[in-house]
C-alpha cells in the first residue's frame, strides 16, 4: 500500500484529498502546516507529499528541504492557487518533482501521483550504474568494433589516406579523431570541415585559402584547411557533396602534396593526412559522373566501414554508461543509474539515428532527470517511441475482448512480478476489478 502525506492550510482540500486518495487504497495522512507534516513524515515516511507552496508559518517551498532531509526518497508534488512562473521555477530547483495548480483536477494530480510512485518503483529494481567519469575515447565491445580498433592501430602510424563510410551518427568523426590521436603528437592539429555545409565558393576558400583581393570582401589572407592542418590531419566530412571543380583541386593536393590559394600564384606543401567520412553510394556517383572515380580510389587507400547502431547492439552496454558519463560532465548533474526495464527499452530500439540519436535523447533525459535514476517514463516522454518494440503485442486470434483484457492484464502482472498494487497504477485500475479479471473462469 502506497502512503500519501498531504500538507495543505486548507482544510477542506486536505479532507477531500485524503478521502480521494483513501479510495484508491492509499494509506494517507494530512497535514496543515510544514512543521506538523515534517512531525508526521518522520515515522510515517510517505511515498509521496502533496504539498502546498503558500501557507502560514514556513512555507512549502521553505518546506521541500526538510522533507527531502527526511525522506530522500518521497516524491514531492507541489500544489498552488498561484500561477507565477518565479515560484514554479523555484520549486523545481528546489527538489520538487511536479507542479499543479489549484482549483485542482483530479486527473492531473491522480497521474501525478501515479507517475511518482512509478518513479519509486523503477528506482529499487536492479539498475546499471553510471561511472562518474569517462573519456572521449571510442566504446564498444561488438566484434565490428574489435576490428575497428584493430584498423585504427594498423594505419594510425602511416600517412595512408582513410576513408570512413557508414549511416550518418554512426560516429565517423569519433574514429578519424582515434586515428589522429593514435598517429600524432598531442601538439598535432586535428581540422575538421563539413563539406556539405558551405556553397562552393565559399568551400574553395575554406580549404585552400584565399589573398587578399582574391574576390569581393577578401579584405585580408586568409589561411586554408589545409595550411591549419600541417603536420596534423585534415578531415572532410561528407567528402561526397564536393562539386567536381574542388574534387579536381582536391586530387592535386592528393597527389602533388601541394595546394594554391585563391588569388596566388604560389604553391605551398602540405603533410596533412586526410580522413573522410561519408554515407554517399559512391559506385553509383561514380556511375553517374557526380563523383571522380580516381580521386575515390585516392580517398579510400584504407576504408574503414561503421555499421549502424541496430547491427550491434551489444556496444550499447558500453555505450549509454559512457554518454551518460559525458552529459553529467557537460550538464553539472549526478543521474547515478538506469533503471531495469528503462536500459531494456533503450537496447530493444533500431535508434535509426545511431549513436547521435542515442547520445541526444541521454542528454535530454539527464537534463530533465527529477533525481538521480533515469526511468522508462522518462523516456517515453522524450522519444515515445522507443517502448513501443518493448511491448508484446496481443494474439490477434483472441475471441473477445475479454480474452484480450485478461491476456493485457497478464502480461502486465508478469512484467511486475505479480506485484498487483503496481500492477493496478499502471492499468489505472482498482484491485477488486483487476482480481475479478484474474478470477475469470471462462478464459
Amino acid at each position: 500500500m502506497s502512503k500519501l502525506l498531504i500538507v495543505d492550510d486548507d482544510q477542506g482540500i486536505s479532507r477531500t484529498l485524503q478521502l480521494h486518495f483513501q479510495s484508491q487504497d492509499h494509506e494517507v495522512e494530512i497535514a496543515h502546516c510544514v512543521d506538523d507534516g515534517v512531525a508526521i513524515a518522520r515515522n510515517f515516511q510517505p511515498n509521496v507529499i502533496v504539498l502546498d507552496i503558500r501557507m502560514e508559518g514556513k512555507s512549502g517551498l521553505e518546506g521541500i528541504a526538510d522533507f527531502k532531509a527526511l525522506c530522500p526518497d518521497a516524491r514531492i508534488i507541489m500544489i498552488t492557487a498561484f500561477h507565477d512562473m518565479e515560484s514554479t521555477i523555484e520549486a523545481m530547483q528546489r527538489g520538487a518533482d511536479e507542479y499543479i495548480h489549484k482549483p485542482i483536477d483530479l486527473d492531473e494530480l491522480d497521474s501525478a501521483v501515479t507517475v511518482a510512485l512509478q518513479y519509486q518503483v523503477s528506482s529499487q529494481q536492479p539498475a546499471v550504474a553510471i561511472p562518474e567519469s569517462m573519456g572521449h575515447s571510442m566504446v564498444g565491445s561488438s566484434h565490428a568494433m574489435k576490428e575497428i580498433y584493430k584498423t585504427i592501430g594498423r594505419v594510425a602510424l602511416t600517412n595512408a589516406s582513410v576513408m570512413i563510410t557508414g549511416e550518418s551518427g554512426t560516429g565517423k568523426e569519433m574514429v578519424a579523431r582515434a586515428i589522429h590521436q593514435a598517429g600524432r603528437p598531442d601538439s598535432a592539429p586535428f581540422v575538421a570541415i563539413n563539406c556539405a555545409a558551405l556553397v562552393e565558393t565559399l568551400l574553395e576558400s575554406e580549404m585552400f585559402g584565399h589573398k587578399k583581393g582574391a574576390f569581393t570582401g577578401a579584405v585580408s589572407d586568409q589561411p586554408g584547411k589545409f595550411e591549419l592542418a600541417n603536420n596534423g590531419t585534415l578531415f572532410l566530412d561528407e567528402v561526397g557533396e564536393l562539386a567536381l571543380p574542388i574534387q579536381a583541386k582536391l586530387l592535386r593536393v592528393l597527389q602533388e602534396k601541394e595546394f594554391t590559394p585563391l588569388g596566388s600564384k604560389l604553391a605551398y606543401k602540405t603533410n596533412a593526412r586526410i580522413i573522410t567520412a561519408t554515407n554517399l553510394d559512391f559506385e553509383q556517383a561514380i556511375k553517374d559522373k557526380t563523383f571522380r572515380e580516381d580521386l575515390f580510389y585516392r580517398l579510400q587507400v584504407v576504408r574503414i566501414h561503421l555499421p549502424p547502431l541496430r547491427e550491434r547492439r551489444e556496444d550499447l552496454n558500453d555505450l549509454i554508461p559512457a554518454l551518460l558519463a559525458r552529459a553529467n560532465r557537460d550538464l553539472g548533474t549526478k543521474v547515478s543509474k538506469v533503471a531495469q526495464d528503462a536500459m531494456a527499452a533503450l537496447c530493444a530500439y533500431d535508434w535509426p539515428g545511431n549513436v547521435r540519436e542515442l547520445e541526444n535523447i541521454l542528454t535530454k533525459a539527464v537534463a530533465l532527470c527529477p533525481g538521480e535514476i533515469l526511468t522508462l517514463d522518462l523516456f517515453a516522454d522524450i522519444a515515445p517511441d522507443l517502448g513501443a518494440k518493448n511491448e508484446a503485442s496481443v494474439d490477434i486470434t483472441a475471441k473477445s475482448l475479454q480474452d484480450i483484457e485478461y491476456q493485457h492484464v497478464i502480461r502486465i502482472l508478469e512484467s511486475v512480478e505479480g506485484h498487483k498494487g503496481r500492477a493496478c497504477e499502471i492499468l489505472k485500475i482498482s484491485r477488486p476489478r483487476l482480481q475479478r479479471i484474474i478470477e475469470r473462469s471462462d478464459v
